[in-house]
């Protein structure tokens, strides 16, 4: 009987059997184009006795002698051949011979990985800080087909200093999605996220940033700095900014007191009322707006609600665009709270926060919701670390009766990486994987 418990395992040259290759097709094309080429040098040179095989074919041309249409065939069949060689060439060749060497995976394995991922859902994702690097290293290992979003209204740390000095978009959140797109292994990529330590002038700038900010001054503009920079680290999708105007936060607080800066507002301490910029009409950068509305999936969040995800709404044909779009919406909410951003803030406080800027912005659509559903980490661990609750950062209450209430659908799950000092960090694979299933059940139910 333990003959039938073991796994059977298929020897690795049978994936070039599985369909969606886009190799097969092609040889048997080839096959083909040969067959047909035997057949027309029959006809032009009169072989016995396949000749007299395709006797029947004469009939077919009652006119037409046969050398001429021996002569045709031949040509067709060349054509179909150098075209069929040329694709199968194509297709093997966009293998990564990295992954090969790395992984020691056959190049029918690798070939089929990406195959799959090309033909995987459309995902836009808008938000920007850790949370979306982290969200777009999960969903790169289920589509290849993937436009980050990218808010541009940092002015701290580096890409503050950048800002001011070089008048330039702030590139550590655009530097940060484009690494987390690329090979996690590949030395390229640990150079782009190097930071300098010492150095007069350069001490406290990572070499990403400064490479984005030099390409911008050779390109001209920062959209293109970012495609030349994707290059370099071969990465799957795309980056966008939200905006390539100068785009400046300023937060309207309780006591009726403005606060401007991003970096400024999380240390007022005062608890926000609305999230403003300057200008207040911005306008999206060519293909965020198409990427949206010709998106299969729409993931907003995880990171901090004002000047990570709410900060992208703020361009007003962004947010309209997500109104009008077709593609299932999910917002990744925070597991804890943000000193000075979302203090005491349970699931649905994030929830109507979204709905109440995205209404702001000269839409309101009181027959659906911005979002269809929201998706909340459900296990926090028993050690959390001492430091979270000094802070005065404690996990987001998942307070369902009022979610409810707002039509929003309710996923929960264990997100969070598993770690023995207790620290809250989301497990991009976790998340990336909730996302997809949900988004695949909401699919069939559609169906049904």
């Amino acid at each position: 009987m333990k003959i039938f418990n073991k796994k059977v395992r298929m020897p690795k040259d049978t994936i070039w059997l599985v369909p969606g290759l886009r190799v097969k097709r092609w040889f048997l094309l080839m096959i083909l184009a040969s067959i047909l080429a035997g057949i027309g040098i029959t006809f032009v040179f009169k072989l016995e006795p396949l000749y007299y095989i395709v006797q029947t074919a004469k009939e077919w041309f009652h006119v037409v002698p046969p050398e001429p249409v021996g002569g045709l065939l031949i040509l067709f069949s060349a054509v179909i051949f150098i075209v069929s060689w040329k694709k199968t060439n194509i297709s093997m060749m966009e293998t990564d011979d990295n992954d090969i060497n790395r992984k020691k995976q056959s190049m029918g394995e690798v070939l089929y990985r990406k195959m799959k991922l090309d033909h995987g859902p459309k995902i836009v994702a808008i938000g920007g800080g850790t949370g979306l690097s982290m969200l777009l290293r999960g969903i790169k290992k289920i589509t290849n087909n993937i436009t980050a979003v990218v808010t541009v209204g940092d002015d701290g740390g580096s890409s503050g200093r950048l800002r001011e000095q070089m008048g330039v978009l702030p590139p550590g959140d655009i530097r940060n999605c484009i690494a987390a797109l690329a090979n996690d292994d590949d030395i390229v990529t640990k150079l782009f996220q190097y930071r300098f330590r010492t150095g007069e002038g350069l001490e406290g700038h990572s070499f990403g940033n400064l490479f984005i900010t030099a390409m911008t001054a050779i390109c001209g503009d920062m959209v293109s700095a970012i495609k030349e920079s994707s290059k370099v680290l071969l990465i799957r999708g795309r980056v966008l900014p939200a905006t390539c105007d100068d785009m400046k936060l300023y937060a309207k607080m309780e006591d009726d007191s403005i606060v401007k800066g991003e970096s400024n507002i999380p240390e007022a301490g005062k608890r926000i009322m609305q999230l403003c910029s300057e200008p207040a009409d911005c306008k999206p950068t060519p293909d965020v707006v198409e990427a949206i509305l010709n998106a299969d999936l729409i993931i907003m969040g995880p990171g901090s609600l004002y000047t990570s995800v709410i900060s992208n709404l703020l361009v007003k044909d962004i947010t309209r665009a997500v109104w009008n779009s077709k593609a299932k919406k999910i917002y990744v909410c925070n597991a804890m709270t943000q000193v000075g951003e979302t203090d005491n803030y349970s699931v649905s406080d994030h929830i109507k926060t979204i709905f109440d800027h995205a209404r702001l912005q000269d839409i309101d659509d009181s027959n659906k919701n911005f979002f269809d559903a929201v998706l909340v980490n459900n296990a926090i661990p028993s050690n959390m670390a001492e430091k979270y609750e000094q802070a005065g950062s404690l996990p987001v209450e998942i307070d369902i009766t009022e979610i409810r209430k707002l039509g929003v659908e309710l996923v929960q799950r264990n997100l969070l990486e598993d770690n023995k000092e207790g620290y809250i960090r989301h497990n991009c694979s976790k998340v990336a994987k909730a996302v997809y299933f949900w988004y695949k059940r909401s699919i069939k139910s559609n169906h049904k």
